[in-house]
């Protein structure tokens, strides 16, 4: 938990997410058994002791796999039909004698009879020698079945009173009994009646060196007469079916690139589970519980009473994770739409449901703290989802944007109406998901009732009007009602990048003409303002906000280009702001964009200086300049500073478990390439930029955008010591250990691309399936049949 490690909540197992259909059809995970004692003791104060500079201690430090003394244990489901579930389990004994396992499956009813709203209580009870019937009010009936001859044990999935709270048991068999009748050896723990709402499939072995044992179960709702007659032959075929589905995404992909696609899928849907949150219930109690604390009703989620989910939701990491984030989710979608588009649209949508979006517009951020402030990148993910199924397809669906589009006008006015506190469209947004990445706390107040204008946040609000605008646009190609609103959206991005540039008209620009750099801006209590020049990715987001428009686009909207046209003839002032409106690019097309050449090209020359922000593994999210020179502040007393972090944070910043002060995010990193190629489709191939800067040697903005994304998969691909950077910081010893199975980490040392953070799968980083199906998609063309394809292509 995170007051137990010197970096926060972490993961000490080791177990792989190896392959996943979208139907789920078949299934296949790994798991690494120690044959030891776990070594949770020393796990606990070895972390303990640890301070913030040092890294985490990880189970793979400890003794509990060396010689190779574990179980490789490798469980696969596979499907005869929705209702019917084939399941496998191969243990492997790695070891070099012989070892004793245990293999205890197990099933057990959701306790919802002890709240006190509805006390019907499903069973479980034996039908066979191995198999098992289970019966639910709601869920209908359903067979275990096991293959050869285990032990079953029931007992009651009620909590054990009298160990956990010093109090009487309402039945003496608890939800530990399984545990305790194997462990300890206690058979009164269980129902020798052999009935109750928890039961296990007793399998024991012992297994040579190198020896593997196999167990064989079938979940079905119909009873089989012989639930494995064709138990293999399921297996076999949705396993051969997953294979031809993923030959077929990962096209021609070299196959070490494919294993990487075919895991980052898997994870991303091994990570979907049911979310079942109810606001108002859960502040009121349960009946059968005593009354929850008075300050319950004012506290957490208070004010989202509204929101009640039952729903499957796509979380950043099912163990560590196990919610909705909203800004996650967003990015979780456009890889899933490569092989599930209907449930990546669907995701979409339900943020937007009127059981999770608050009546005044905004957007649930995560379980705990709904109210918090996210980038506002929905809109951006539902353009992209829409579009890579009109490039699969053939056609786009016009309704799921349609429908996106009319809920994200509320968002929309929200922002405007509640995060521009002085209506200079100028946006604050608390830290906007890169926590410690500034001076100050960003989600609290600041000394003396100062606050902050950020850079960051008006540039997430420009790149937010230009995606509504681009899906506008679309939707008015068949109803010109939108073309008015389409309007209203460039209206806003020019205000934005009016406020960009002079600062509430005060003539204090987020941007330093000196450093070439955008900067948050600290405005004090007595009306003062100072630039806050931390070089962090705050400064790059304005590069985000970027659209290109085609001729024919603009050809079919008639009376949305007369009024766009009418605007920028009477305001010069903001005219003059935008990046190559009158000027056409390549293509006869039309540029949209917060920062106009020369300003990208000085943004550009810091990105790509491998001394501040380009790694050999993408771009860092903190200048390393901040390394050797600390950004320091002195206000009202209070000395502040912040400095180049390329590994775990050393604050205790929302937990010790989260660090922006320098390592590589996978979120910025891919909104940055997307961006250099809108840029490319504008300027073209003459359009050359230094990279990496100081070499001398000049690339197109496609080059660039390739070569930052070849740097993100950089970091899983085997280098030319056979190792993954990613997992440097783990013992390579053991080949075994990690062959073939994958990490996702949720972020990556800034230098040396090692994997930090949650480790098991972090839903974004699952963006690399992505990344390699562009690179593979394009590395068919030449330069100048790129030129032809929007960047959504």
């Amino acid at each position: 938990t995170g007051p137990q490690g010197n970096h926060g909540e972490d993961v000490k197992e080791v177990y792989f997410y190896l392959d996943n259909t979208p139907t789920h059809a078949y299934m296949k995970a790994r798991y690494l058994y120690p044959q030891r004692a776990y070594p949770y003791q020393d796990l606990l104060d070895e972390n303990r002791r640890r301070g913030r500079g040092d890294p985490e201690y990880e189970v793979t430090d400890t003794a509990a796999f060396a010689e190779q003394r574990y179980f490789d244990v490798v469980i696969e489901y596979a499907k005869a039909d929705p209702d019917d579930i084939v399941i496998h389990i191969t243990a492997t004994n790695r070891g070099p004698d012989p070892a004793p396992l245990h293999i205890i499956p197990t099933l057990w009813f959701r306790n919802t009879w002890s709240w006190g709203a509805d006390d019907r209580r499903p069973e479980f009870c034996p039908v066979g020698r191995a198999e098992i019937s289970a019966s639910h009010e709601d869920l209908g009936n359903y067979w275990l079945a096991g293959d050869g001859a285990p032990t079953l044990l029931f007992t009651e999935n009620e909590s054990d009173a009298r160990h956990l709270w010093n109090a009487p048991s309402r039945t003496p068999y608890v939800k530990d009994g399984i545990n305790e009748a194997i462990v300890n050896g206690n058979v009164a723990a269980v129902n020798p009646d052999q009935a109750g709402t928890k039961c296990a499939l007793h399998y024991t072995a012992t297994l040579a060196p190198g020896a593997s044992t196999t167990v064989r179960l079938r979940l079905s709702a119909r009873r089989h007469a012989d639930a494995f007659a064709d138990a293999d032959a399921i297996r076999a075929a949705r396993q051969a079916e997953a294979d031809a589905f993923y030959a077929g995404v990962a096209g021609n992909m070299a196959p070490a690139e494919a294993q990487i696609q075919r895991q980052a899928f898997a994870g991303l849907l091994w990570c979907k589970q049911l979310y079942h949150y109810d606001v108002e219930r859960w502040l009121a109690g349960d009946p059968s519980f005593a009354p929850p604390p008075a300050a319950r009703l004012t506290g957490r989620n208070s004010n989202w009473r509204h929101v009640n989910t039952v729903d499957v939701l796509s979380m950043p990491d099912d163990w560590e994770y196990p919610w909705f984030a909203a800004w996650d989710l967003a990015f979780h979608c456009v890889p899933l739409a490569l092989i599930d588009v209907e449930f990546a649209k669907q995701q979409l949508i339900l943020l937007l449901r009127e059981w999770y979006m608050h009546p005044n517009g905004q957007i649930p951020a995560y379980e705990w703290a709904f109210g918090d402030v996210n980038p506002p990148v929905h809109a951006w993910a539902a353009w992209r989802v829409y579009k890579i199924e009109q490039r699969l397809t053939g056609k786009g669906d016009r309704a799921f944007l349609e429908r996106v589009f009319h809920k994200l006008l509320l968002n929309f006015t929200w922002w405007v109406n509640r995060k521009d506190s002085e209506g200079l469209n100028v946006f604050q947004g608390g830290f906007l998901g890169m926590d410690n990445i500034g001076v100050f706390d960003r989600t609290a107040g600041l000394p003396d009732g100062s606050h902050l204008e950020q850079s960051d946040g008006t540039a997430w609000m420009g790149m937010y009007s230009l995606k509504m605008l681009a899906i506008a646009l679309e939707l008015a190609q068949e109803n010109p009602v939108y073309e008015d609103v389409a309007t209203k959206f460039f209206e806003h991005f020019l205000f934005i990048a009016g406020a960009l540039n002079n600062l509430g008209n005060a003539g204090i620009a987020l941007w330093d003409d000196t450093d070439e750099f955008f900067y948050d801006v600290l405005h004090l209590s007595n009306g003062s303002m100072v630039p806050l020049k931390v070089r962090s990715l705050v400064g790059m987001i304005p590069l985000l906000a970027v659209q290109v428009i085609e001729p024919e686009l603009l050809a079919a909207v008639p009376n949305f280009t007369a009024r766009l046209e009418w605007f920028l003839a009477n305001r010069p002032d903001l005219a003059g702001l935008i990046s190559h409106w009158h000027t056409t690019g390549m293509g006869e097309r039309r540029l949209l964009a917060l920062v106009r050449g020369h300003r990208m090209k000085r943004l550009l020359k810091r990105m790509l200086d491998p001394n501040e922000f380009l790694s050999d593994y993408g771009i860092r999210s903190i200048s390393r300049v901040h390394a050797a020179q600390p950004y320091t502040l002195q206000l009202e007393g209070q000395h502040y500073s912040i400095d180049y972090e390329p590994a775990e944070s050393t604050t205790g910043l929302f937990g010790g478990n989260s660090n922006w002060r320098g390592p590589i995010w996978f979120p910025i990193n891919v909104l940055l390439i997307e961006a250099l190629q809108q840029f490319d489709h504008y300027y073209g191939e003459d359009f050359l930029v230094e990279h990496p800067t100081g070499s001398g040697q000049y690339r197109t903005l496609w080059q660039i955008a390739d070569d930052l994304s070849k740097r993100l998969t950089a970091i899983f691909l085997p280098n030319a010591a056979g190792q993954r950077p990613y997992l440097q910081h783990y013992p390579q010893h053991d080949a075994a250990m990690w062959q073939d199975a994958l990490w996702f980490f949720e972020y990556f040392h800034g230098d040396t691309g090692a994997g930090l953070g949650a480790s098991h799968q972090t839903g974004w980083t699952a963006y690399i399936a992505k990344l390699l199906d562009q690179q593979s998609r394009f590395n068919d063309y030449r330069a100048d049949q790129i030129d032809t394809l929007s960047p959504a292509e």
